[in-house]
């Protein structure tokens, strides 16, 4: 069980625990004006969980493959103080029906593609892009949004410029980057991307999480307080 000022997350089952990576993406995707919220591969729930706690208003589905994690993103939003609001799936994103448009759609999505194939089932499934393509992520994302809707995803930094382009070909138009660092010493490792259908200057800064090991910069503590109950 991981614990949040408010709300937890049973994760026994799941293969992928939480992460650094989704509360990046459930503290920094930005919420304003979304109603209906879609979570791509929402694991336990975590940043579906995240955005519930930040919009009041917002119905959250959350789409999830893996048996195991779906029921325990099922246990972990009938647990929380928004369980009316929050909806999962058990279904691939290709054979996911909706009835409705969303106005923001995240995604943590599985990103290796030619490691980590002896890992178990479950964990494989998470984590690796024959399941789930950067290319159909887009395509149905872009066919799942309202047309103002936004979209927003961390990625590995090397995949960075790619992600855009394949974006583009959806008509997804970036318009904020900030690039996540360990370190201020240390290369960039992650991408957090806001996308929407309409051209727009693009924003870009950096997030350096560490100061040292376990003590936090005043960006990261000011993204993440709200959420850590030690923060």
């Amino acid at each position: 069980m991981f614990q949040f000022k408010q709300f937890s997350i049973s994760q026994d089952k799941s293969a992928m625990k939480v992460g650094t990576d989704g509360v990046l993406l459930g503290a920094w995707a930005p919420i304003t004006k979304a109603n209906h919220i879609l979570d791509i591969g929402t694991g336990t729930g975590l940043i579906a969980l995240m955005l519930a706690q930040r919009n009041e208003i917002a119905k959250i589905d959350a789409v999830e493959i893996a048996e195991n994690a779906f029921t325990e993103a099922q246990l972990n939003f009938s647990n929380a103080p928004w369980s009316n609001r929050l909806k999962v799936f058990n279904s691939s994103l290709q054979s996911f029906k909706s009835d409705v448009q969303y106005d923001l759609i995240v995604s943590n999505p599985p990103y290796f593609t030619d490691t980590y194939q002896n890992e178990d089932a479950e964990r494989t499934l998470a984590r690796h892009v024959d399941n789930l393509s950067f290319q159909d992520l887009l395509f149905y994302t872009a066919s799942l949004l309202t047309e103002k809707g936004t979209c927003a995803f961390i990625i590995p930094f090397s995949e960075e410029s790619n992600f855009i382009n394949l974006a583009k070909d959806q008509n997804l138009y970036i318009h904020k980057i900030t690039r996540v660092k360990g370190r201020a010493d240390v290369p960039v490792k992650r991408s957090l991307l806001y996308f929407a259908k309409e051209h727009k200057d693009c924003t870009k800064n950096e997030l350096v999480i560490e100061l040292d090991r376990h003590v936090y910069t005043s960006d990261y503590i000011n993204l993440t307080q709200s959420f850590y109950l030690k923060m």
